[in-house]
């Protein structure tokens, strides 16, 4: 496991590395600290009984077993042997104790954004701003001002790989409009964070953007507004509240050069 966090770990948030110790420490537990090559199929699957045993959902355990197989694999590689991982191919039921998320209506939504506009402060803004944008938080909380256009007739954000926050994969790179209260999230932050090289600068005081902390200070705020067990997840994601007004900026965008150059 060294190897692969000093290998992979570089820049990297501190989720990241916990998120290895943990599954590892998992491994270890149940089929004891051995060298790579001396783990089984049996030891695998005592792992996965272990897992459902603690109660963790389909999903939780697929993430585990993924982060132990890249863990394990990338050793193997780095050592240059050969390594017939027992990790992959275990069967578990993957759906088990999945709850499929309902986006917030929304009549909720337009709550929690009303309430974004009466405290008006960073925090708000950054809720209003995933709300009607569909960004992941870490995405919204690492941006840089200059990733924010709030000018001219292409109103956008956009999402790029910082130095100080990764992105979750190669192809999360994308351009989004600014429309409903997204766009108002994204003028008063440009007004505020003149300057400033980040969007929330509260937020990135280190060498890595603290997503988590916003994640406690939204969902503790949000709570007594959305559904219980709902959180700041909830709020992004294609929603229908999104999609549409994403539909009814992109047709606007599209119409009003036309209309314009018809006179």
């Amino acid at each position: 496991m060294s190897i692969y966090l000093k290998q992979k770990g570089h820049g990297r948030p501190v989720t990241f590395h916990r998120a290895a110790e943990r599954s590892c420490g998992y491994v270890i537990d149940v089929a004891g600290d051995k060298d790579l090559r001396g783990y089984t199929k049996k030891d695998a699957n005592a792992f996965r009984d272990a897992l459902i045993k603690r109660g963790l959902s389909g999903s939780s355990i697929t993430r585990i077993f993924g982060t132990v197989r890249s863990v394990t694999n990338f050793a193997a590689s780095e050592a240059g042997v050969s390594f017939n991982n027992p990790f992959s191919g275990v069967y578990f039921d993957r759906q088990a104790g999945v709850q499929e998320r309902e986006p917030l209506a929304g009549e909720v939504i337009d709550t929690v954004q009303a309430e974004c506009v009466s405290l008006d402060d960073d925090l708000r803004w950054l809720v209003a701003l995933v709300s009607d944008t569909g960004m992941r938080l870490a995405e919204a909380t690492g941006l840089a001002l200059t990733d924010l256009v709030v000018e001219g007739d292409c109103k956008k954000v956009i999402i790029r790989e910082h130095p100080w926050r990764r992105l979750k994969t190669a192809g999360s790179s994308r351009e989004i409009p600014l429309v409903g209260k997204a766009l108002w999230a994204a003028q008063r932050i440009y007004f505020h964070a003149a300057g400033q090289v980040h969007a929330f600068p509260r937020y990135n005081r280190g060498q890595l953007t603290n997503a988590n902390s916003v994640s406690a200070a939204s969902n503790k705020w949000l709570k007594p507004m959305v559904p219980t067990g709902c959180t700041i997840v909830d709020m992004y994601g294609i929603s229908g509240h999104f999609h549409m007004r994403w539909i009814a900026a992109t047709i606007g965008s599209v119409v009003y050069p036309i209309r314009k150059s018809m006179g």
